[in-house]
């Protein structure tokens, strides 16, 4: 299992879909080094420079926190049942209710679609909340998602941060 790192008041909360299994083996949110997040995270504007996984702690001094839909690791996200999404759906709503931030941003459209029943969610804002916090669902940054690259990954979160009037 891997720990949330969460501030008090987040303005994002960027929810993966569950741990990889070099994340789990370090304790560090998005730790293989081909995945996509850390570059595309300061690419977009959200951290001032490149953060390493081993930095995540930093990320509540910028208003931003992670967590994961579910907690179970695997090599690959499809490895995960449609029970366990649902589940962790439901778990991240009451979280996410208890925490408050502006937005909540699914990192992965598929899951997003089956851990909230919305099989037709695209990438992007979404009509619905989720624990009363606006959702955005941007494109899951693993080496595995080759349809995307660090650029249009990065400006789907730029979309985001823009959207929020963040600093």
């Amino acid at each position: 299992m891997l720990d949330d790192v969460l501030g008090p008041s987040p303005d994002v909360v960027f929810c993966g879909i569950n741990p990889g299994l070099m994340s789990a083996a370090t304790g560090h949110h998005f730790a293989r080094p081909g995945n996509r997040f850390w570059p595309a995270l300061h690419l977009s504007g959200f951290t001032p420079r490149l953060l390493a996984p081993a930095e995540q702690h930093l990320l509540p001094e910028y208003g931003l926190g992670i967590t994961n839909l579910a907690p179970r690791a695997s090599a690959k996200a499809s490895e995960l049942t449609r029970e366990e999404l649902v589940e962790g759906g439901a778990a991240l709503a009451a979280k996410v209710a208890g925490l408050a931030p502006k937005a909540l941003a699914v990192l992965g459209v598929s899951a997003y679609r089956t851990a909230f029943l919305r099989p037709k969610a695209r990438i992007g804002p979404q009509e619905e909340t989720v624990g009363g916090a606006r959702v955005w669902v941007l494109p899951n940054p693993s080496g595995l998602n080759a349809h995307w690259t660090l650029a249009g990954i990065a400006d789907e979160m730029r979309r985001l941060r823009s959207s929020l009037a963040l600093p």
